[in-house]
């Protein structure tokens, strides 16, 4: 019998999935997070077997949320679900320890698949996602340029894609603005790149920002 966390949100969305995962026999307990502070709450204080975690939240970045669930309890199992596709977020999730990466286009009985694959213990990947992961592995000269940032670099590139400033961007993430500004000239440095724009339009180029 499994206990599970369902974090996101949007009630409707928690409710779907709940209405999903009901039908899945073996499940004890399914209870509900919306957002990063309540999910490390309701985790120190109950044993779950599993956390869906959406990767966007209003009070931090998913990714944030995963590493830090990993450092209060290391065998926690966490499926993410996102509305990204897996090339936006799916590998840092893995690398950061969560078990699976799921769009929420996805058939409910893969979501069901996903989790009972995940409370065996195993991984759940997708076949795209398994091509990705394979590519991962080459020479990172071959990689994007992308790929050679930090998360947190990562995630600042990925604002300042979408048009956020960097006051808007140290809000979000809650850091100064000038940690952001610090962020984003290691971004350009790395990357070989002289200005914002140069950074927006290599990240509309490979799909980056919505």
């Amino acid at each position: 019998m499994s206990k599970i966390l369902i974090v996101d949100d949007h009630a409707i969305v928690r409710e779907g999935l709940k209405k999903i995962l009901n039908c899945f026999a073996g499940i004890e307990e399914i209870e509900e997070a919306c957002n990063g502070k309540e999910t490390l709450e309701k985790i120190r204080k109950k044993e779950f077997n599993i956390v869906l975690l959406d990767i966007s939240l209003p009070d931090g970045n998913g990714l944030d949320i995963l590493k830090q669930i990993k450092k209060i309890k290391p065998n926690l199992q966490v499926l993410i679900l996102s509305i990204h596709p897996e090339e936006r977020y799916a590998i840092r999730t893995l690398k950061a320890g969560a078990s699976g990466y799921l769009t929420k286009d996805r058939a409910p009985q893969e979501l069901v698949k996903a989790v009972r694959e995940i409370l065996k213990g195993r991984k759940y990947i997708t076949s795209s996602l398994a091509e990705k992961l394979v590519q991962n592995l080459e020479d990172k000269t071959k990689k994007p340029l992308h790929e050679n940032l930090s998360d947190r670099e990562y995630q600042v590139l990925c604002l300042i894609a979408s048009g956020k400033t960097v006051k808007e961007i140290a809000k979000e993430l809650y850091l100064s603005e000038k940690t952001v500004s610090t962020y984003r000239t290691r971004i350009l440095e790395k990357m070989k790149m002289k200005n914002n724009a140069e950074l927006i339009y290599y990240a509309i180029k490979h799909g980056l920002v919505d």
